[in-house]
């Protein structure tokens, strides 16, 4: 063969090769990101409390927690575990059931706040929000409160989305439940279970076993860029099911029903968790999955992309690495800290899109318990900004 056969064949090779990659750039999924750029800081203090709101941390004893002791003298502006983009530099960011577990929570009003950070100061405002409750009696079995505001110990809050007509849905743990609320934070329908499902809090076992460990429910939730379906992704994996595989559903706003389409989003290893899922597209999902740790202990925080088209036919979906967390390139110094900027927490549960090849992204400070970035003092809640290096080419009603 001479030189000009073996050159020609060599390009086609070469083509040859690089045609699987090209393709999969034709169909908005990149083969890799490079490592995300910290864009902006801010921070809100632990003991930020509603103005006026009452006492809380009761059921949590005495002793003093990273220095602060229960109980509170107020309802703790924390647990961060969904957030909203209003599009105006505000967020909305839901609370979750308070203190960890439904025996300690009952003084904890769930709560949605309204918050504005500032990354040019690097603080974040309180401006407002609401309680959530049940005042036309749409749950069927016993509340904690007479006045029917719900608390910690009823549901275990973790996920929000916005849908078209103003209302907001959330994901609970205890059920696990889907439950619908006004604009203003009113119940609208009676809790929507999870056919098959139930956590060990869940009122219905009746003595029956539970097929889901205790806070391993909807932890993350996506609405659907058409507006019309939500997908709930549970954080922990059904008795049934391969350790490490958590389903996705497909539920039908329209219907009030699941469609009964499901995927599954494999962890990298059956130590991980999941803390947040948004929808790029029809098919792609940006998904965090974290380890517990959390400082120097903090091994594993990423955002991954997920794709439920599961192209290598193995039955799951596709993982694109798109942010490690532990790693994020900070050549400005940003919030004080050094050229490299890591966010070891050990529960991140929020990430909103703000363009796109920027993502933002909170912690879940789990107050006063989680000390991950200075080791005796409970955590601030902390909003990122983060600049990847390739876009995500997502569909642009992902972005309202």
């Amino acid at each position: 063969m001479n030189k000009l056969l073996i050159t020609l064949s060599a390009v086609a090779l070469t083509v040859g090769l690089a045609s699987p990659a090209v393709a999969d750039r034709d169909h908005h999924r990149p083969a890799e990101f490079g490592r995300a750029t910290l864009t902006g800081f801010a921070s809100l203090p632990a003991e930020t409390y509603v103005p006026g709101s009452p006492v809380s941390g009761a059921a949590l004893g005495t002793a003093p927690v990273n220095g602060i002791a229960a109980p509170f003298p107020g309802q703790p502006v924390q647990g961060f575990s969904g957030i909203l983009n209003r599009h105006d530099g505000t967020y909305d960011v839901l609370s979750d059931n308070g203190f960890g577990n439904k025996a300690n929570s009952g003084d904890f009003l769930l709560r949605v706040h309204h918050v504005k950070p500032d990354t040019r100061t690097g603080k974040v405002k309180v401006l407002g929000g609401f309680y959530l409750s049940d005042p036309n009696r749409h749950v069927p079995f016993a509340l904690t409160r007479a006045d029917r505001v719900l608390t910690g110990s009823d549901f275990d809050v973790e996920s929000i989305v916005r849908a078209s007509d103003g209302t907001y849905w959330m994901g609970d743990e205890f059920g696990p439940f889907l439950l619908h609320f006004s604009s203003k934070g009113r119940l609208l329908q009676a809790p929507i279970p999870l056919k098959g499902v139930q956590a060990p809090e869940n009122p219905y076992l009746n003595g029956a076993a539970p097929n889901l460990p205790s806070s391993k429910g909807f932890e993350g939730m996506a609405r659907g860029v058409d507006g019309r379906h939500l997908y709930p992704l549970l954080e922990g994996w059904v008795a049934d099911g391969t350790p490490g595989d958590l389903r996705m559903s497909e539920f039908d706003l329209r219907t009030s029903r699941y469609t009964g389409k499901r995927w599954i989003y494999r962890l990298e290893s059956t130590d991980n968790a999941i803390g947040d899922a948004i929808a790029l597209d029809d098919h792609r999902f940006l998904v965090i999955e974290r380890d517990g740790g959390q400082g120097d202990s903090a091994k594993f925080k990423r955002i991954y992309l997920a794709d439920n088209r599961d192209r290598n036919h193995d039955g799951v979906m596709d993982k694109t690495l798109v942010a490690d967390l532990l790693d994020i390139a900070n050549p400005k110094g940003l919030g004080g800290f050094g050229k490299t900027f890591r966010f070891p927490f050990t529960t991140i549960e929020d990430v909103v899109l703000i363009d796109d090849r920027t993502l933002a992204v909170m912690n879940d400070n789990n107050f006063p318990g989680s000390s991950g970035r200075t080791p005796g003092k409970a955590d601030n809640n902390e909003f990122i900004t983060l600049r990847l290096t390739d876009p995500l080419n997502a569909d642009r009603r992902a972005f309202r």
